[in-house]
């Protein structure tokens, strides 16, 4: 019962934190390592369990989505499908520690963007004398590599995604976060799908049953308290726990 309880409170606590920022792998992860399971079987478990949060957080944002500038939301979601199923097949296959030594660098500079890449932009602009942005075709780029790496870790993913639309078309982290939530969402069920057949995620069921139904309440409630929230606010909590993340895996690295 500790163990269950432990699990129910992460998936929680996990999908309320990808519904405002993300971050929440960097708590489901931990929990089915300290409950037993291997690395990489926690790994593919914690995307299959975190799935229906971001589907909870994905309905409640559903009238809320805003185009990634001139980006298809279609052709963004097609890219984010197969991103996610390639990562996953690339977990299946490749040494849990594959990633490990690129991840804390990715937070870093996801982190300085966050932080400073709006300003950055305004000043290069002002310089250039003319509105700089990213075209279509690097967001997709761009989408492809965070899918890619959505489905094989997936931890922070969705701050990569606030880093490259905010510094390259200048969206708000507010208005953005519906589609930030939604792609999410497109990248771990491409990836389920995929690790329900191949992994041995299903062997541990009384596991990755109470996850499940932490991550859809906590998806669902904290998607819910985000939309209330200002975007300066939001910017906030989203940076700081980009911060967080960045030294706790400079720390444990």
């Amino acid at each position: 019962m500790p163990e269950i309880l432990l699990v129910l409170l992460a998936g929680i606590a996990a999908g309320a934190l990808n519904s405002v920022g993300g971050g929440g792998t960097f708590v489901a992860l931990p929990a089915l390592v300290a409950v037993g399971l291997s690395p990489v079987t926690a790994n593919a478990s914690s995307t299959i369990a975190l799935v229906p949060g971001a589907v909870a957080s994905g309905w409640v944002y559903r009238r809320e989505l805003t185009p990634v500038g001139a980006t298809s939301t279609t052709a963004l979601t097609v890219i984010s499908v197969i991103g996610g199923g390639l990562g996953a097949a690339l977990l299946l296959t490749l040494p849990a520690a594959s990633f490990d030594a690129a991840v804390p660098w990715l937070l870093a500079f996801a982190t300085v963007v966050l932080a400073f890449g709006r300003r950055l932009s305004r000043a290069v602009s002002s310089a250039l004398g003319r509105e700089i942005g990213i075209s279509s075709r690097a967001v997709l780029i761009g989408q492809f590599f965070f899918a890619l790496y959505g489905g094989y870790f997936g931890g922070a993913v969705g701050i990569m995604m606030f880093a490259l639309w905010g510094i390259g078309l200048g969206l708000d982290t507010a208005v953005s976060n519906p589609m930030r939530v939604t792609q999410i969402a497109a990248i771990n069920l491409s990836a389920t799908a995929l690790l329900l057949v191949a992994s041995d995620a299903l062997s541990a069921p009384l596991v990755l049953a109470p996850m499940f139904v932490g991550a859809l309440a906590g998806g669902f409630a904290g998607a819910h308290f985000a939309r209330r929230l200002s975007d300066r606010l939001l910017r906030s909590i989203i940076l700081t726990t980009a911060v967080t993340m960045t030294v706790l895996y400079f720390v444990r690295g």
